[in-house]
């Protein structure tokens, strides 16, 4: 089984869920008591919120960078970072780690373009939604990524941060979702795509009026994927 190197912490809500997601994963896989082996390298994430603040995200690059080059020098052989945001740095990161990187918007369009999903609406952080390297890499695949409008992105963001990260579930916030989703619904979205790892925290992806794609389980099996292909190939 190949190791796994997990770049956490941005929160360590959403990494505590990498950790269950994945060794469920390996043990349905292999049975018995077999769990996956898994180097994390978690950051303090006020240090990471304070640099994508100030628009540091050359700081921001070299700081994941260098974690995922530990995590490689301590035998991971793959890496993941898991949070969507950070993925705007994820080409330095790769290139610092120097192993393959498992790219979460990659890996979630995969997954939307196998059920023939093309016009997804994003729920995620200001960044994600906002920034364009998130539609931009959808795009290579044929994504058409839409976004809640102004006034909606600001809710979703502001439920992240102040309350998913901090470990508060609302009712209300949840409510508040749904009601963004069901807007766009309207203006033809064909699937929603929880671009946060925090966001399942909040809703259902199996429990929403459109199709949703939750990007943490979709990463972490994309993780699994890679640990067990060697052992899967020889099964084979």
């Amino acid at each position: 089984m190949k190791t796994i190197g997990l770049i956490g912490g941005m929160s360590w809500e959403s990494t505590a869920v990498y950790y269950r997601l994945i060794n469920q994963a390996v043990r349905r896989q292999r049975g018995g008591l077999h769990s996956a082996e898994i180097a994390l390298r978690s950051l303090d994430f006020t240090r990471v919120v304070e640099l994508q603040q100030a628009g540091r995200w050359d700081d921001a690059g070299r700081l994941l960078g260098e974690a995922g080059a530990g995590l490689a020098r301590s035998g991971a052989a793959c890496v993941l970072i898991c949070t969507n945001t950070m993925h705007l740095v994820a080409d330095p990161v790769a290139a610092m780690s120097g192993v393959p990187l498992i790219d979460i918007i990659d890996e979630t369009a995969c997954a939307l373009r196998a059920d023939g999903h093309r016009k997804p609406l994003l729920l995620a952080t200001r960044y994600t939604m906002e920034h364009g390297f998130y539609a931009q890499r959808m795009a290579r695949h044929g994504i058409d990524v839409v976004v809640p409008d102004n006034q909606d992105r600001g809710v979703v963001h502001d439920v992240i941060f102040n309350e998913l990260c901090q470990g508060q579930v609302r009712e209300a916030s949840r409510a508040r979702y749904l009601a963004i989703i069901e807007a766009a619904r309207a203006r033809g979205i064909d699937s929603v795509i929880l671009g946060c790892t925090e966001i399942s925290l909040l809703v259902d992806p199996a429990s929403l009026p459109l199709p949703g794609y939750d990007s943490t389980a979709i990463h972490a099996d994309a993780a699994v994927r890679f640990a067990l292909s060697d052992i899967m190939e020889q099964a084979a």
